[in-house]
C-alpha cells in the first residue's frame, strides 16, 4: 500500500529521501532480476578487466547492447509501472522525465571502500555544486534485487551545503579520505522488495557487502537542463513505445531531446 503522496513529498522535501518497505512483490522482483542478471553477466564479460580492478556500477541497462527488444520492453514497463510512477509523481509533480538506469554491485577488488559523494560533484566545481543543490531535481529510485546493507545518507543535505567535516571527507581535504565515517550519516539497510528514493545531490554512499545488486532508476524534472545527459540508445523506439503500458516518462524525455 502506497503511503499518502503528500507525506512522501514532505519526507523528501525535508529529509531528501524516503524508503517504502516491501513495495514490490516476489513476482515483480523475480522478473526484474532475471532481465538485469542477463545484462550484468554480458556486461561483466565485456568489461572483465575493469570489473576485476575497480568497477562498482554499470549504466545504460535499458540500451540495446546487451538486451533483446523483449527484455528492454520488460524493463521499460517496470520503470514506468503504476507503482513506480505513483512514487515518482509524489516528488516530481509536473512532467517527470527518464534519464538513465544504473546497476550497483560489490567491487571485486577488496581494497576498494565505499565513498561519500554528491552526484553533482562530477559535473561541477564547488560553486557549481552549491547552485545545483538549490536548483536541480534528479531522483534516484533504488530497487535492491537481493538483501543488502543498503545506503548511508546525510539527511537534509539535498538542500544545504556541507558542514566542515562533510566537506573535508567528501573532497578529501585536511588528511581525510572519502571513505571515512561521517557523524551525520544515517544507514538505511535494504531488503528485496524495498524501494529507496533519494536526491542525487544529497551526500550519500552505497554500502558494500552481502549480495549487493541494486537497480537505480534516475528521473529528472523536465524543467531541469538534463536532456543532453540521456543516451538515445537507452530510450524506447516507436515499436517499443506501443508495447509500454504508460510511456509518458520516456515520451517526456524524447520530446525534450527533440
Amino acid at each position: 500500500m502506497l503511503e499518502d503522496k503528500c507525506q512522501l513529498q514532505r519526507n523528501y522535501d525535508e529529509q531528501g529521501y524516503f524508503v517504502i518497505r516491501n513495495y514490490f512483490n516476489d513476482a515483480e522482483i523475480a522478473q526484474l532480476r532475471a532481465v538485469v542478471l542477463k545484462f550484468h553477466q554480458l556486461w561483466q564479460r565485456d568489461n572483465a578487466t575493469f570489473y576485476q580492478e575497480e568497477a562498482f556500477n554499470s549504466s545504460l541497462i535499458t540500451g540495446s547492447e546487451y538486451l533483446s527488444s523483449d527484455d528492454r520492453v520488460k524493463l521499460f514497463n517496470f520503470i514506468s509501472s503504476k507503482k513506480v510512477m505513483n512514487v515518482v509523481e509524489s516528488v516530481i509533480v509536473n512532467n517527470p522525465a527518464f534519464m538513465n538506469t544504473q546497476l550497483f554491485f560489490n567491487p571485486v577488488n577488496p581494497t576498494q571502500k565505499d565513498f561519500w559523494h554528491r552526484d553533482c560533484q562530477y559535473d561541477h566545481d564547488i560553486e557549481g555544486q552549491k547552485i545545483a543543490i538549490q536548483e536541480t531535481q534528479v531522483l534516484h529510485l533504488r530497487v535492491p534485487l537481493f538483501d543488502e546493507l543498503g545506503m548511508e545518507l546525510v539527511p537534509e543535505s539535498h538542500k544545504r551545503w556541507d558542514n566542515e567535516e562533510e566537506f573535508n571527507v567528501r573532497q578529501e581535504e585536511k588528511g581525510k579520505v572519502s571513505s571515512d565515517d561521517l557523524s551525520t550519516g544515517k544507514k538505511i539497510s535494504l531488503s528485496t522488495g524495498d524501494l529507496l528514493v533519494f536526491s542525487a545531490d544529497m551526500i550519500h554512499r552505497g554500502l558494500y557487502g552481502l549480495d549487493r545488486l541494486a537497480l537505480d532508476i534516475l528521473v529528472f524534472d523536465s524543467a531541469g537542463d538534463f536532456a543532453d545527459y540521456v543516451d538515445d540508445d537507452c530510450l524506447p523506439d516507436n515499436a517499443m513505445l506501443d508495447k509500454i503500458d504508460d510511456p509518458r516518462l520516456f515520451i517526456n524525455t524524447i520530446n525534450l531531446k527533440s
